[in-house]
């Protein structure tokens, strides 16, 4: 009989256990040697600390768990509680989303942090609205033209296979006459060796991690924008945490910031030196690129703002303050 009372007492004990810890999921793009993923795993293992086991995060890297444009939609029907997205990949749904893909608004890592600090608040009421909370974010190294053939100007990139991954960087394909084909992050090593594509911008840090060296040459560091990798959360989710545990994911998140836009910046050194090193020509763009890139720039502004209506505008007002 005693027995019985002890195996009893040692099962609800052992319930009560398995109560008390809850388990998120966080799908993640990209690969899990990127910086972004790092930082992620070090805010799962600080939360796991904070909480004392309470959360725990299983972070599943390079869209193994969710493709990259359908992370936003999983965190908000709640098959992950979680999740890391590019915000400017969802600027069709809402022009917002697309600000810092803007080419030339902001093109240092000051001007992307002024921008991400008047896009917030935005951000905070959209997501509300759609049953999510925005934790932190982090930029992206500058993004810069990569290559197979060497170029001068916007003309010599006529007819070239440029990826695409969102609304904006297909649309700078179309201005400068580019075939724009949309490729994610996770298959576009495969895109370049099948020669799908002979052409990209992004940051240095994507063009080590998808090993583009071996395939592309050349790349010019035209600093065009810093877009940002948000995290997400579903707010019922969060909301059936206790106080102790809510606070201490959002402090988990607040490091994870500062932690991630310090890993960026060293990032863009150290990948930079990398990609020579493996064989990359890195260029300065002529003065002809440069002027030719800015036009695209403020075309694509001018269009944003047309989409945008008031709410853009008052957003690049802030920002221009």
């Amino acid at each position: 009989m005693n027995f019985r009372i002890a195996l009893t007492a040692a099962v609800v004990a052992f319930a009560g256990h398995a109560a008390a810890q809850t388990k998120w999921d966080l799908p993640a793009a990209y690969p899990a040697s990127n910086f972004h993923t790092e930082n992620l795993v070090q805010f799962a293992s600080d939360v796991d600390k904070a909480t004392g086991g309470k959360l725990k995060i299983q972070v599943h890297a390079n869209a193994s768990l969710f493709k990259a444009p359908e992370i936003k939609r999983a965190v908000q029907g709640g098959q992950a509680q979680i999740g890391e997205i590019l915000l400017v990949n969802f600027q069709n749904e809402w022009q917002i989303f697309g600000a810092d893909g803007l080419p030339f608004l902001a093109d240092s890592y000051e001007a992307a942090a002024k921008l991400w600090r008047v896009q917030k608040p935005m951000l905070d009421k959209k997501l509300g609205e759609q049953g999510m909370m925005v934790l932190y974010a982090v930029a992206w190294p500058p993004q810069g033209i990569y290559t197979k053939k060497q170029i001068a100007s916007a003309a010599d990139m006529k007819g070239l296979k440029w990826r695409a991954y969102s609304p904006a960087t297909a649309r700078i394909a179309e201005l400068v006459g580019a075939q724009p084909v949309t490729v994610q992050a996770a298959e576009l090593s495969q895109a370049m060796a099948t020669g799908v594509v002979d052409s990209y911008m992004s940051s240095g840090s994507t063009g080590w991690d998808s090993k583009t060296y071996e395939h592309l040459k050349n790349w010019y560091d035209t600093q065009a924008w810093l877009p940002k990798n948000a995290v997400i959360v579903n707010r019922a989710a969060f909301n059936a945490l206790d106080k102790p545990t809510q606070d201490a994911l959002l402090k988990a998140g607040a490091d994870a910031e500062t932690r991630g836009w310090t890993a960026s910046r060293r990032t863009n050194t150290e990948v930079l030196e990398k990609l020579k090193g493996a064989g990359m020509t890195i260029h300065a763009p002529s003065a002809q690129l440069k002027a030719d890139m800015k036009k695209v720039g403020d075309q694509m502004l001018k269009e944003w703002l047309a989409k945008a209506g008031p709410e853009g505008q008052q957003l690049v007002d802030a920002y221009r303050k």
